[in-house]
């Protein structure tokens, strides 16, 4: 049984005055890898008189330069993405052999290639000790070991509904015990590594559809349909590919789960980039 919902995401930036606008980058286009299938996408921005180039980043994700006219008073955004909710088993993945068990070592020719995705830049005391805490003795099967790492975030951690610019760092969150949905995600990220797990931000839509029939014994959801801008986590396995962990649910990544943008660092996902001019 499939759903097909329609996505409408309008962004408008307005200004009292002419503003010079530099170019931007804008990273909302699904991804090709995305597990729900799209059938419709549609970007558009005015004033029509840009110049607009689709181009793939380093890690082949689809984002669009734009170049604006000189001054501009008001600059919409406007995009529409048609996707069939169809559900998924986050389990229906093959892994090589060798990775079904965890510890488990990327093969050399692999492990070159993921080297952006395995870099470990959080070294503090506490994180360490967080580590060290949830360090398991004995081999254990690679799902069961993926499950247990991204419900050891979700348990630490309170969401918060941050408006703040910019990501936590995985002290900081670990410190605070508090976070948005990014920083849940840099703290998984993190976690993966140091367990040698390769592991990728992603920046997406999460869609929420509100159940026909209420549950009897636990959360229901929604009580209606939902839809917002997300961050959350890939990790590769060998044979599987990537595969999505989203720690503010504790839960993997499901067919409400539409990725945008995968990169090593949060910093090349955002969903745009850009800069005004002063406003004199």
């Amino acid at each position: 049984m499939s759903v097909k919902i329609a996505i409408s995401h309008k962004t408008t930036y307005k200004f009292d005055r002419n503003v010079k606008i530099f170019p931007h980058v804008f990273r909302l286009r699904p991804a090709v890898h995305s597990r729900t299938a799209i059938e419709g996408y549609s970007f558009k921005i005015s004033p029509e008189n840009h110049f607009i180039n689709w181009q793939q980043d380093p890690f082949g994700n689809y984002q669009a330069r734009v170049i604006f006219p000189d001054k501009i008073k008001e600059l919409k955004v406007e995009v529409e993405v048609i996707a069939k909710l169809q559900v998924i088993n986050p389990f229906d993945y093959f892994v090589e052999e060798y990775a079904e068990k965890y510890p488990f070592k990327y093969d050399n020719a692999l492990e070159q290639e993921l080297v952006p995705y395995l870099k470990i830049s959080e070294e503090s005391p506490l994180f360490l000790r967080y580590i060290e805490n949830i360090k398991l003795k004995d081999p254990i099967e690679i799902n069961d070991f993926l499950v247990y790492l991204n419900q050891e975030v979700y348990k630490t951690l309170t969401y918060n509904l941050r408006m703040e610019v910019g990501v936590q760092t995985p002290e900081e969150t670990l410190r605070i015990k508090s976070g948005s949905c990014r920083d849940f995600a840099w703290l998984l990220i993190h976690v993966l590594r140091h367990f040698g797990l390769a592991a990728r931000f992603v920046s997406g839509y999460i869609v929420q559809l509100a159940p026909d029939i209420k549950s009897l014994d636990g959360p229901s959801g929604p009580e209606n349909d939902f839809t917002d801008l997300h961050a959350w986590v890939e990790v590769y396995l060998p044979g599987a590919g990537w595969i999505g962990l989203d720690p503010t649910s504790g839960l993997f990544a499901s067919e409400g789960h539409i990725p945008l943008c995968c990169t090593p660092h949060y910093e090349s996902a955002a969903p745009v980039t850009g800069a005004t001019g002063k406003c004199e």
